[in-house]
């Protein structure tokens, strides 16, 4: 008993002098670099355990004493007793408090909202591109084969059969007038050839001078109409051309339109009355409305492309009325008056028609722009 109060008397002078040593920074440095005097002077328990309070203040005033260059986030301290080999250990490692949390802040942001991906609505657009072509390849089939109805509008599609019979033989009058034009192109070229033959000869021959030269004047003034018909049916041709290649098929290709959107609303609208024979629970009651909605947006298409192709078709007949009738007019004046002789009711049909003759070989470059 006597030994026993004597350690633990002997334990409680050494406490203050393990304060001193504490609250003293450089007696702090020099206890981390000789551990084994610092254990020496730490209080422990009779059982030799270190004692709780005395661990917590060691620490903490060790802590204090460190050089705040370290770069130690936190630093904790163990104490071992007298039986380990490892004394006044000082560990360092990452303080669970709000230096993780600002680098669990300071990482990569993910947004919650969903970014629309690009490949995803490509996709998207080539899976409706294929399921409207695959029901309107189905449609066209079906009224082939005379399985399918299809929707028609008797007097639309007779104004469209007129326009694409037309439109056939027009282009025939085209075809003729062209060889027309290039035939008394070739004559007109041959008769100033010969022309120019018989006034060569009439120079040259004193006998046959006034008769070489008749003939002479006659073929260049054959010449000289027949250029100014040429012009007249080149303008004709030129005219019709843009009726026919422009007006009537910028018409036509409105026409292809309004028929594929037919074969949609068709398409559409047998699917839609397919679904409606059938049986009607949870499961056909979503598709039953989105059919109903496809069908109604085909419809308003087809309504409104119905409504473009008849008012196209009123105005292009007011337009090739009026644009057939003036070449028709002038087409007969200039033939007429070139086979009578009448040379100045031919130059007054091309003045009528503001048609100006091109001179030979304007359109040719001059020996300057050659070199």
């Amino acid at each position: 008993m006597s030994e026993r109060s004597n350690e633990s008397t002997t334990l409680d002078e050494s406490h203050p002098a393990a304060e001193e040593v504490q609250s003293d920074p450089e007696e702090g440095a020099m206890a981390q670099e000789s551990p084994k005097n610092s254990a020496a002077e730490i209080p422990v328990t009779s059982n030799g355990q270190l004692e709780d309070s005395h661990e917590h203040s060691f620490n903490r005033d060790l802590k204090r004493s460190l050089p705040v260059g370290l770069g130690l986030s936190e630093t904790k301290i163990t104490s071992h007793g007298f039986d380990s080999t490892k004394e006044g250990v000082v560990e360092a490692g990452p303080f669970p408090g709000k230096g993780s949390r600002a680098q669990q802040k300071s990482g990569p942001v993910v947004l919650a909202d969903e970014v629309k991906n690009p490949a995803m609505e490509k996709l998207e657009l080539v899976r409706k591109w294929s399921l409207n072509t695959y029901k309107c390849t189905r449609q066209i089939i079906s009224e082939k084969l005379g399985r399918g109805s299809r929707t028609v509008d008797l007097e639309l599609e007779a104004q469209i059969d007129i326009l694409r019979d037309n439109k056939k033989k027009y282009e025939n009058i085209l075809r003729l007038a062209q060889t027309l034009s290039t035939q008394l192109f070739q004559m007109v070229h041959t008769q100033r050839q010969l022309g120019d033959a018989f006034a060569d000869l009439s120079l040259k021959s004193l006998e046959l001078h006034e008769e070489f030269g008749y003939n002479a004047d006659t073929q260049k003034l054959l010449a000289k109409n027949g250029e100014t018909l040429l012009g007249a049916i080149n303008f004709f041709i030129a005219s019709v051309t843009t009726l026919v290649n422009k007006t009537i098929e910028d018409t036509l290709l409105t026409v292809k339109q309004y028929e594929s959107a037919r074969i949609e609303y068709d398409a559409y609208r047998t699917d839609l009355e397919e679904l409606n024979l059938g049986p009607r629970d949870a499961n056909t009651l979503p598709k039953i409305e989105q059919s109903q909605q496809l069908f109604q947006v085909h419809k308003e298409k087809y309504d409104k492309m119905r409504n473009d192709v008849s008012i196209k078709l009123k105005f292009l007949e007011e337009n090739k009325v009026k644009v057939l009738h003036n070449q028709l007019v002038l087409f007969h004046n200039a033939i007429a008056a070139y086979f009578a002789g009448n040379q100045k009711q031919l130059e007054q049909t091309l003045k009528q028609f503001h048609i100006k003759l091109k001179t030979p070989g304007a359109d040719a470059p001059s020996w300057l722009e050659e070199q």
